[in-house]
Order: C-alpha cells, then structure tokens, then sequence
C-alpha cells in the first residue's frame, strides 16, 4: 500500500500517514542528510495520543512534537506554535489528511490547517511531497483482534518517494480568492466557523476568501501527492 508524506518547512516540506511509526522511523532511511538534532524536523502530533500524560508529554516534546487537539481548529494555539516554527526558518512535518490511513486508496480531502500555515508564515514555505509505503505492515491496526502488535513488526519493505517542491505566489492566490469568494455561493451556503479577519498585503481576507484560498491550496498539494502515489503502484 502506498502513503503520501509531506514536510511542510521553509526549504522544505509535506506526508501521508499509514501508521503511528511513520514518524520518527520515516527520517531513519539510510544517507539521510542530517544527524544533527538542531536541523531535526518539527511535527504535528495528535494530542489524544502523544500527549495523554506528563511523561508522554515529555518524550514527545524532547522529540520536537508539537501537540495538536483534534477538532479545535485551524486558529487553535497550537497551531501558532507550528507557526512560530516555520518564521525561525524550521523544518515542520504534517500529515494533511489528518489521521491514519492503511487502505490503498486515493488521498482524502486534506485538512486545511497545513494551508494555513503556508499563507500565514512570514517566509512562504516550499512544500515537499511525499509518498510511502511498507508501514502499515510493521504496524498494522488490525493485527489481531482489530488491535496493532505490541512491538513493531520486523523485515518489511519500505519505500519512500520525494516529490518535485511546490511553491506558491501567496500574494496572487490571495486576490484570487477575495475576488472568487465575493457573493459567491461558497460563502453563502457554508456555515460560519468564527474565523478572524486576517491580512495580507494589505488586503482582508474575511472566513469565505480565507475558506476559497485554503481549499486551492489544499487542492494542488492534494493532486501532486496523489500524482505522486499513483507513481508508485
């Protein structure tokens, strides 16, 4: 089965998530450029697992995760501190679909929150794509009884496929989507989630033109991922 991964950094970024041992095991392949702690990736992390306790909290903080609280939204606090990584110039890892997925099929509807983080950042961020495929064997989630194994499994293939960087002209997509988003049907019909009015090169981005840009954005990094893991199979 094939997973998209993605790396969302400042010269880097973006992942499909097949297992809970994506990360960190992913960044384990052989010759990979860096062991040096300081130039580690940050990533997103479900709190309701990572974080359940102190001593939890503690190892995953130690290994740069950054804890995110399913369903509190795009503008919740930590997703402020994903950001914070990307203006100090880090490497942030998120997987846009937003949980695990072990079946071989196309990628879902990404979340928005990785868009946001590519329009909010002082220094528009270049994604990287990428695919894998092997983990949800060395850790299936339903191994025996619909439970994962004890351990990982062991002698699995892995593949990783690094796709072609997307950038984005952040100042273009925004007038697009003011002017898109203006008395259009995507406004009218959509229930309001209380978003703040956001700025950009002098122009305000209301809940609808925000909802318009990240959905574009969302939309070209979801087609090269599964572009991507077509290429694969």
């Amino acid at each position: 089965m094939l997973i998209p991964s993605f790396v969302l950094c400042v010269l880097d970024p973006l992942a499909y998530h097949s297992s809970l041992l994506d990360d960190p095991l992913l960044w384990g392949f052989k010759g990979f450029p860096s062991l040096d702690a300081n130039l580690a990736r940050w990533v997103l992390a479900a709190e309701d697992i990572c974080f359940k306790n102190s001593v939890l909290t503690y190892f995953f903080r130690l290994g740069k995760c950054i804890p995110i609280t399913r369903g509190a939204g795009i503008y919740q606090e930590y997703m402020n501190e994903a950001l914070q990584c990307l203006n100090n110039g880090a490497w942030l890892h998120t997987f846009p679909e937003g949980k695990v997925s072990q079946e071989d099929a196309p990628i879902r509807r990404l979340k928005w929150g990785t868009a946001s983080l590519i329009v909010r950042a002082h220094v528009t961020p270049i994604v990287l794509p990428m695919v894998h495929s092997g983990f949800e064997e060395v850790m299936p989630e339903k191994f025996f009884l619909d439970r994962r194994p004890p351990f990982p499994l062991c002698n699995k293939k892995i593949k990783i496929m690094i796709g072609q960087p997307l950038e984005f002209d952040i100042p273009k997509l925004t007038e697009l989507a003011i002017s898109k988003s203006s008395g259009d049907v995507f406004s009218s019909t959509t229930t309001s989630r209380g978003w703040p009015v956001i700025s950009f090169f002098g122009l305000d981005l209301d809940e609808a033109a925000q909802r318009y840009l990240y959905s574009s954005i969302s939309e070209e990094i979801q087609s090269a991922m599964e572009e991507l893991r077509s290429s694969l199979k």
